[in-house]
């Protein structure tokens, strides 16, 4: 199926949703029914049943998003003069508009004389004639200066100045609510027009009885009212690009090729709005937005599934937190459990095993029919938004290939949770790669500031997706990136930020070998065995790093040592800068205990005699380390530090007895 029918079959299997308000976080989104849109309202009015004024009130800021019936042409306006069927800014409402504001009230007149129509027809519904008879009056501005909502200027004029929920006055959209009383107070429909599915169903079989001549759609095959006025708002209720677009009054884009626009495309008019309306729900509900690129995903069967651009800590904590307890598969993790190198014993609140229970609870949803749909869309130019992104994958192999991204990344990562620092086993988050790798310090944290380099968030999606959803190689600019960052600790002020550069340098490293020779494996854990001299030099800056920090008291503790200073020079000529290392250290080692001491030197030892007699002749002795170093520094620092943690709990054991 191409992505037309998928969205189509979206909008359809989720029907029951129709009309309804949800909301993402404080952002509200709703899956709008056909010939309907979205507004920003800022005032609401309040009649009863004949058509009397009865109050008005801004807004509330948390209820602004309202649902309005639209017509073809105004659902596509621009700077035209095309009313709403029903509710619209105070140009179109107010028949008293012209008595306080310049204007030549034909607004005024185009939309009383839609909306008398509407009212004529067999499919009214009671609240456009409450409405119809309110408006009829012609003293809506007048009420709400009553009401103290509009406010004028010394002349006695509407003050263009003074704004509504930063909204000129002049332009303030008004939506309504009409009371009722007696028998129709009873029936269980709320009183507000914009949440009235009844109302919303009266106007979508006004528009059906007015369908003009029809033809065959293009994108359905299905003969239907051909519409060449589509929708926009697609990413946010602020974008004004357009995903299918023809303007072209003077027949130049189709000269050479076509008579007519009818003979290039022709878009159903309900097809496109289900396909619109389905997009900008879905979009809204669960998209991703890197900049002005706007991906989105969704399963075929309406089931959730983890988010391809999250941190694994952020996969497992989403799948715990809607599973019940019983939900558990106790026997699959048992089967887990005796598999080596499944533990994570660092003390970790993420490990890996949660990872892997959390995918394998997703996966006893899944049945072999369905599949995971990408869909990214980005503004070409203010006007045309177009489709970037598109991809189709069975929902059994898209969580495999999130498992294999985030198991042939995995490391040890930190990242802030709003409380704290957290540590967790796995992959960072793809913003999180973009803000590492191409961000700076800004209060306290790695990120993309400036606002031209904001578009590299697009551009480091749009290369990992393949990575994560096809399993294609890592790009290796970003891996060099990364180690060049990585082996530069004195360009961050704070040590976390650094540390986190380190660690998505030892993930891609990590990925970028696995891809070169798949029987290359490494991990967090200290391979004592290595002999590869990248790894080794890493392994001794790393322990030359811990001599000097040992020596150091609290007023110390900002200090650069020795090894970090010289990290950048020690990537590309170690065998001469070891030396100047390894002379530098031989004070702090004389500040340490004998046993300390001696521990440390037989470890300098025990690495320097794994390295190999070819390694320091001539041609080789100071070649540029690869990226392994950086593995080789990480895990010798991270075993340091569990030693250390082993002997103050020995310590405390002691110290209670």
């Amino acid at each position: 199926m191409s992505w037309v029918n998928e969205l189509i079959d979206l909008y359809e299997k989720n029907s029951d949703k129709i009309g309804i308000i949800e909301y993402r976080g404080e952002i509200p989104y709703v899956l709008l029914p056909p010939f309907h849109t979205t507004v920003t309202a800022q005032i609401t009015v309040t009649i009863d049943e004949k058509g009397n004024f009865m109050n008005a009130q801004f807004v509330d800021s948390d209820d602004k998003l309202t649902i309005i019936p639209v017509t073809e042409k105004s659902g596509s306006r621009t700077a035209g003069k095309e009313p709403h069927p029903l509710c619209d800014n105070l140009r179109y409402l107010a028949g008293d508009y012209a008595k306080y504001y310049e204007d030549d009230g034909v607004c005024n007149e185009l939309y009383i004389s839609q909306l008398d129509k509407w009212v004529q027809s067999d499919f009214c519904h009671d609240k456009v004639k409450a409405i119809y008879l309110y408006l009829k009056k012609g003293t809506l501005v007048q009420d709400l200066i009553s009401q103290r909502i509009i406010k004028l200027n010394e002349k006695g004029l509407i003050d263009d100045k003074e704004n509504i929920q930063g909204i000129v006055q002049t332009k303030a959209f008004v939506r309504f609510i009409v009371r009722f009383s007696g028998i129709k107070f009873q029936q269980n429909v709320p009183d507000e027009c914009w949440r009235d599915r009844t109302l919303q169903e009266c106007y979508i079989k006004y528009v059906r009885s007015q369908e003009k001549e029809k033809g065959m759609c293009y994108l359905t095959g299905n003969t239907e009212s051909i519409s060449y006025l589509h929708s926009k708002k697609i990413r946010n209720e602020g974008d004004g690009a357009k995903l299918i677009s023809a303007n072209d009054s003077q027949n130049f884009t189709y000269r050479g090729r076509f008579i007519s626009r009818e003979e290039a495309f022709a878009v159903g008019d309900e097809t496109s709005q289900k396909v619109h309306n389905a997009l900008k729900w879905i979009i809204r509900k669960q998209g991703a937005f890197f900049d002005t690129l706007a991906i989105v995903t969704w399963e075929s069967n309406r089931l959730s599934m983890p988010r391809w651009n999250a941190d694994t800590a952020s996969i497992t904590a989403e799948y715990e937190s809607v599973q019940d307890e019983d939900e558990w598969d106790d026997e699959w993790e048992d089967d887990w459990d005796e598999k080596e190198g499944n533990k994570v014993s660092d003390g970790n609140e993420i490990t890996a095993q949660k990872f892997y229970r959390a995918l394998r609870g997703y996966g006893k949803k899944i049945d072999n029919t369905s599949f995971m749909m990408l869909l990214g869309f980005d503004a070409a130019t203010p006007g045309r938004l177009s489709m970037v992104e598109e991809k189709t994958l069975d929902t059994a192999r898209y969580l495999e290939n999130i498992k294999k991204w985030h198991e042939s990344c995995e490391w040890i990562h930190a990242k802030w949770n709003g409380e704290k620092w957290i540590r967790f086993s796995g992959m960072v988050g793809v913003k999180d790669v973009a803000d590492i790798l191409f961000g700076i310090e800004n209060k306290g944290k790695l990120e993309i500031v400036d606002k031209n380099s904001k578009k590299l968030y697009a551009e480091v999606a749009e290369r990992l997706i393949p990575c994560i959803w096809n399993g294609h190689k890592i790009p290796y600019d970003y891996v060099n990136r990364a180690v060049i960052k990585a082996s530069s600790p004195l360009s961050y002020k704070e040590r976390k930020n650094w540390e986190r550069v380190l660690t998505l340098a030892c993930s891609l490293v990590k990925k970028y070998k696995k891809q070169e020779n798949e029987q290359e494996e490494w991990r967090v854990a200290l391979d004592k065995k290595e002999k590869d001299r990248s790894y080794l030099y890493g392994r001794l800056l790393a322990v030359a790093d811990r001599i000097e920090y040992r020596t150091y008291d609290e007023s110390d503790k900002a200090r650069v040592t020795n090894a970090k200073r010289y990290m950048s020079t020690f990537s590309q000529r170690p065998f001469e800068t070891w030396k100047v290392i390894e002379e530098s250290i031989q004070p702090y080692m004389n500040k340490l205990g004998i046993a300390e001491r001696r521990f440390y030197e037989n470890l300098l030892d025990e690495i320097c005699n794994l390295f190999k007699k070819e390694t320091f002749l001539d041609n080789n002795a100071n070649k540029r380390l690869d990226g392994l170093y950086l593995l080789g520094f990480h895990s010798q620092s991270y075993d340091l530090k569990k030693i250390k943690k082993k002997i103050l709990k020995i310590r405390k054991r002691r110290s209670k007895r």
